[in-house]
């Protein structure tokens, strides 16, 4: 598995649109992150119902839940941040907590019983996104992103 990529000179001039907000570090929060997320997607371009919005839909369902249930501290939000890098997009899903950390790519493991009630959003993540890594966030926390390759 490949780090996501960011642009480097000599590549095609492409437009870069960002969506960026916070959200509470509640379920109602990471609910309305994936609803505003679905709908800036569907702004640029990538429509409601398509495969590739059901495929970010999941991305952005699972980060957020994490970043709720994971990486949560009190009175403290989430950010989610949306790029189109022309054929890319890439989700990032930031919080303030750094010590509790996803296992690397390539690293996931599925949980360890089928009845089991959580364990597999990274499962998810690993198998949805065509790339994905966990970074630092400064000054505190991490920042998961995912990248999805879109096909036209």
């Amino acid at each position: 598995m490949t780090p996501p990529s960011t642009p480097t000179t000599g590549q095609e001039s492409a437009t870069v649109r960002v969506f960026t907000q916070r959200f509470s570090s509640t379920p109602r929060g990471a609910r309305l992150a994936r609803r505003l997320a679905l709908h800036q997607l569907d702004a640029w371009g990538v429509p409601h119902g398509s495969e590739a919005s059901d495929i970010a839909a999941l991305l952005v369902a699972e980060l957020t839940a994490n970043a709720v249930m994971h990486g949560r501290v009190p009175g403290r939000d989430f950010e989610v941040t949306i790029r189109l890098l022309g054929r890319t997009l890439r989700i990032e899903v930031s919080d303030t907590r750094g010590e509790c950390r996803p296992p690397a790519p390539g690293q996931v493991r599925p949980t360890p019983t089928p009845l089991a009630e959580t364990g597999r959003g990274m499962v998810l993540v690993e198998a949805l996104a065509d790339r994905w890594e966990v970074l630092d966030r400064l000054p505190v926390g991490k920042t998961v992103v995912a990248e999805l390759d879109l096909r036209r």
